[in-house]
């Protein structure tokens, strides 16, 4: 039996990635550590976050060009050197030695493949009555 490649990737088929992008708020406002967060409205076309029930964003989809991986990084074991060899100089015979010039190692793996990133804004007043027109106008 032939393996799917999308099994790597931890995706099942009905799976949709979403990259949340924060970048044009960042210096806009403060989002502390573990805030707690609300994201409703994923399946409109301008989902709303809600942070620290304070802070209310806007996100409009923008899709992916290409193949647009997501990784996550962890800390690998330092490379350990062991000194080996019969001369009679080799202080170090049977020790092993850690380079402290060495950086340290990350490893990295594919978690996931994005089909879409949602880039979020601040909501303005103006934003929330645009939504409730075009509500409204769907309705009648």
């Amino acid at each position: 039996m032939e393996k799917n490649k999308d099994d790597d990737y931890g995706e099942e088929e009905d799976s949709e990635y979403v990259l949340l992008d924060l970048e044009a708020v960042r210096g806009q406002i403060d989002i502390p550590p573990n805030a707690p967060y609300t994201l409703s409205g994923l399946d409109t076309m301008n989902p709303i976050l809600i942070i620290d029930k304070k802070v209310k964003l806007i996100g409009e989809y923008e899709e992916t060009i290409g193949t647009c991986f997501v990784f996550s990084e962890d800390e690998a074991s330092p490379v350990v050197h062991e000194e080996t060899g019969p001369s009679e100089a080799n202080l170090f015979s049977g020790k092993y030695i850690l380079d402290p010039n060495q950086a340290p190692r990350k490893q990295v793996k594919p978690v996931a493949r994005l089909q879409k990133i949602l880039k979020f804004r601040l909501l303005l007043d103006e934003d929330v009555q645009v939504e409730t027109n075009s509500q409204n106008n769907s309705i009648l």
